[in-house]
Parts: C-alpha cells; structure tokens; sequence
C-alpha cells in the first residue's frame, strides 16, 4: 500500500513519514487490493491532528485523531481503524458463516457506494457553501448502515436495491436507526 502522507501547517520529516508508513502499513494484512491511502499530518488550535483515507474498491475506510503529540495521534488512528475493520469483520464473518473476510469483504465493497456525504462545513443560516455530488450503487439497508458507520457519520443517503429508490438511514438518539423514504403526492 502506497501512502501519499502530507503535512498543513507542519513539515513532515523523514522520521514522521517513516513512523506513518510503519504504523500503518499493519491494515495491510487485512487487505489485499489496497493501492494507496491518503494521510493528512496538521497542527492546528485542536493539536496534532492526523487524518487518514483508504479507498477501498468503492468503500471508503476513514479514521482522524488528535492529540498534543504526532506519534500519539497516528498510533491512536491505526488502533481507531483496526477497530473499525474488527468490527466489520466479524459481522462479515457471521453474515457469510466464515466463508472468509478477504473475499467476503471484496464482495461486499462491490455492493457499496463510491463516493461519501461529507458533512457540510459549519456556515450562515440558509448559506450553502458545498455542494457533493456522488454515484449511488443499490445496496440493502443493512449495506447503507455499514457504509454509514464505516464513515463515522451520522446519516446516509443511498439507492435502496429492494424499493427502487433513494433512501435515507440515519442514527438515533437511542443508538438504533431510522429510515427515511420519501413519498411524492
């Protein structure tokens, strides 16, 4: 896996990139047609911040931290997106009666989205300053809340394979989910 690793607000040493690549470099073994993940390094009023993106054949597996030290934020991002994958893969597990992650995980990629919602910036009342635009692939409700969570966000938008239209699923309060299909009178 190739890591595009750059720095805002701070130069990224050759210790730094080392350190990323080593720390990261473990979620290979999870995968095995994983290209290249972008890692972002910055400093800011929230401290040391890393952010990380793997694109994985149309899925998107997405950690960020932030702490007072570099090497703590990586370690604590690494340790955040093997939970992540942990996760998924016993679910994946269960779902296909260990038919094995690797090719269950691809199968399951397949299905999902390519491209991600993110959540607008904070603006004026009624002020839209970003637009997303993204391909929408049929996937169940239980596909949309995989992705969702995957993300770490709190709402999804997707084409539900069974109905035939875009829904919406979306976290509850109470920690369960909810669904949004539209009616048009």
């Amino acid at each position: 896996m190739k890591l595009d690793i750059r720095g805002k607000n701070i130069e990224v040493t050759d210790a730094l990139k080392d350190y990323t690549t080593k720390r990261l470099s473990k979620l290979e073994k999870y995968f095995d047609d994983v290209k290249e993940a972008q890692v972002t390094l910055s400093v800011d009023s929230e401290g040391h911040k890393v952010e990380v993106t793997i694109p994985i054949n149309g899925m998107i597996l997405r950690g960020e931290e932030a702490t007072d030290n570099m090497y703590s934020s990586i370690d604590l991002v690494e340790e955040k997106l093997e939970k992540q994958i942990n996760k998924y893969r016993t679910k994946l597990y269960r779902n296909t009666r260990g038919a094995g992650f690797r090719k269950s995980l691809r199968e399951e990629i397949e299905k999902e989205i390519k491209n991600r919602v993110e959540p607008a910036e904070a603006a004026d009342a009624f002020n839209i300053v970003r637009t997303k635009r993204f391909a929408l692939k049929p996937m169940d409700e239980e596909e949309a809340i995989m992705q969702m969570n995957l993300l770490g966000h709190t709402f999804f938008v997707f084409f539900n394979a069974n109905t035939d239209e875009v829904n919406v699923v979306y976290k509850r309060k109470d920690c369960n989910y909810g669904l949004i299909e539209p009616h048009f009178d």
